[in-house]
């Protein structure tokens, strides 16, 4: 087969929806070589997370080529991209992130859309009210005009269905799965050259993703205030939201106990999760929740939220709280760190659990979607 995908996040996006993509076109060239993958781009920007198709000989980037593509990136990648995918004889297109490109479903060229989550719909206060409209707008209109959608939760996919009326048939949930960096232990005399580097302390709490509301950094500070012999690594960067963190570090004397990161490789963040000694992931929302993985392939025991798509991440070992409540995650931490036996059941019953989201069967349950594809002239 000859498949397409959205790349432009697997380029220029190095947080969830990148990772995802890079991920996604990364275990299908390696798992099912015999097919060609095309990866359209509006830019082809350096990537050092994208360096496995250095030595790819099934993957092939296309960006615009024609004048008023190069002028109009955002018009090429939303319409006249198609043009493009019928010269290149695409059999499959996969939007990765939420969109597909208008007019395609006037072709034989099949289709798959992949939705990881509709929070913007449940918790529209946290959006402008112009993001809100035109996300709703894209959202929708590739649901109802894929051939198949990929949600990445069964959370996700009961939401497609109760906010946009989708036929469940139309829905496959996928899980995501993880960089394969997160799933080999680092050498110990590297994790420490990387503990150095970054001046981190031999124990301490992790918080990994945006420092936004939704993902409620705030509440961890609030029972650091509470546990004066804990310390924080933040890996993650934000904007007004981590501004009111910085804020409250300040008010409460936290400054020489919280410490942030930006910019990391991927080897080094494997290597302060595997020395972490809780992850602690309080997200209020979310459509899967990557690192909760990252952390279990990493036998770091994880402390994250009630409800929602949550354990079907965290799997049935980890600890699960209110978000909301200091009380709650005070007392998860200090069960956690006070019980030998239960960190080492959560580690190793948690990286049990995550061998459900190894390179090979993500890569299976995403050809098998394909597979349910029949390529060739529409109806």
């Amino acid at each position: 087969m000859r498949i397409g995908f959205d790349a432009k996040r697997a380029f220029l996006n190095n947080t969830g929806l990148g990772n995802y993509s890079r991920d996604t076109i990364r275990v299908l060239a390696s798992f099912y070589a015999d097919n060609k993958y095309f990866l359209y781009t509006p830019k082809e920007k350096p990537n050092s997370r994208l360096s496995f198709l250095n030595d790819s000989k099934n993957t092939f980037v296309r960006t615009p080529q024609s004048l008023i593509n190069k002028a109009l990136k955002s018009y090429w990648r939303s319409k006249s991209i198609v043009r493009d995918l019928f010269t290149n004889q695409i059999d499959i297109y996969h939007g990765l992130s939420h969109e597909l490109p208008l007019g395609i479903e006037k072709t034989n060229i099949k289709t798959v859309v992949t939705i990881h989550d509709l929070i913007f719909i449940r918790y529209p206060h946290l959006f402008k009210m112009i993001d809100r409209k035109i996300y709703y707008k894209k959202f929708k209109s590739a649901c109802h005009r894929a051939d198949k959608i990929i949600a990445v939760s069964q959370q996700t996919k009961q939401d497609i269905i109760d906010f946009f009326f989708i036929p469940e048939n139309k829905i496959e949930v996928v899980y995501q799965g993880c960089n394969s960096v997160f799933q080999k232990e680092i050498a110990a005399n590297k994790k420490q050259e990387i503990l150095n580097k970054y001046n981190l302390p031999s124990n301490y709490l992790l918080n990994v993703g945006s420092i936004e509301e939704r993902k409620n950094l705030l509440t961890i500070l609030k029972v650091l205030k509470e546990l004066p012999s804990q310390k924080l690594v933040v890996i993650g960067n934000g904007k007004a939201y981590k501004i009111k963190c910085l804020r409250f570090i300040a008010e409460h004397n936290l400054s020489d106990r919280v410490l942030f990161l930006t910019e990391l490789n991927l080897e080094e963040m494997a290597a302060i999760y595997q020395s972490a000694d809780i992850l602690i992931y309080p997200s209020i929302f979310e459509g899967f929740g990557i690192p909760i993985l990252e952390a279990l392939f990493s036998k770091t025991p994880v402390i994250t939220s009630k409800g929602g798509c949550f354990a079907e991440a965290g799997g049935p070992e980890t600890k699960y709280i209110n978000p909301l409540s200091v009380e709650e995650m005070k007392a998860a931490i200090l069960d956690i760190q006070n019980s030998t036996e239960l960190q080492e059941k959560m580690t190793n019953k948690g990286f049990e659990y995550a061998q459900n989201f190894t390179d090979d069967k993500i890569a299976k349950n995403l050809m098998a979607v394909y597979n349910t594809l029949s390529i060739g002239n529409r109806n």
